[in-house]
Parts: C-alpha cells; sequence; structure tokens
C-alpha cells in the first residue's frame, strides 16, 4: 500500500514559512544571548551590592529559560524541514498515519498525530 505524500505545490509555502520561523528564532536566540547580564563584562566591576547579584542570577535564569524554549522550538522546524526534503512531512512519526492537516495548519512543524501526542504526554 502506497503512502500518502503532500504535493510539493502544497509544500513549498510551509517550506517557506518553517525557513522563515527558523530564521526569526536564530535572531531571537542571538538577542537573548546579548540580554543575559552574565554576558556583560562590566559586571565583573560593578558588582558591589548582593541586589545586583540577585537581579543578575534572575536576568540569567530568564535568558537561559527562553534560550531553551527557543532552541525547543528551532529542533521541531529542522525536523519538520528534514521531513519535507525526505518526503516524510505531515505523516506521524510514532504510528506512520497522515496527520491532521487542520492540526498540521495549527503546529506546521508538528510530527506526532493528535493520538499518539496525547500517549506521549501522558
Amino acid at each position: 500500500m502506497k503512502k500518502s505524500v503532500f504535493p510539493m505545490n502544497i509544500l513549498k509555502p510551509v517550506k517557506d514559512f518553517l525557513s522563515g520561523e527558523a530564521a526569526r528564532l536564530e535572531k531571537r536566540k542571538r538577542e537573548l544571548a546579548k540580554e543575559d547580564p552574565f554576558r556583560d563584562t562590566t559586571r565583573l566591576v560593578n558588582n558591589a551590592s548582593p541586589d545586583d547579584d540577585a537581579e543578575e542570577q534572575f536576568g540569567h535564569d530568564k535568558a537561559t529559560a527562553l534560550q531553551n524554549q527557543v532552541d525547543r522550538k528551532l529542533i521541531q522546524i529542522r525536523k519538520a524541514l528534514t521531513m519535507i526534503k525526505l518526503g516524510k512531512y505531515g505523516i506521524c512519526e510514532s504510528c506512520g498515519k497522515m496527520i491532521d492537516t487542520d492540526r498540521l495548519m495549527v503546529v506546521p512543524e508538528t510530527t506526532f498525530c493528535i493520538d499518539c501526542e496525547n500517549k506521549k504526554e501522558k
């Protein structure tokens, strides 16, 4: 039995969108790195107050958490782009069934159908 695949004329806009999202997230990642107080070279000299330490630690933790979130999203986008190249986009990597097109419209980087995603989250 031949598996269904999306035609390339339908996947081109999806690929373009995902590529744009990847570029946007790479830019955001660089911005977050600049916002990290631990990367500020003047902080070593200007560190007189314990309040400054706490504020810098909070800023660092926030920047790190946001960078991790961006990294996870980038991984998913790159994975989806790879699936497009391989001709496997829209096929659940767990059960092998087609992912509902409504789901792909909302979360184009998904690689799991809704049933497998729900099982994975339990």
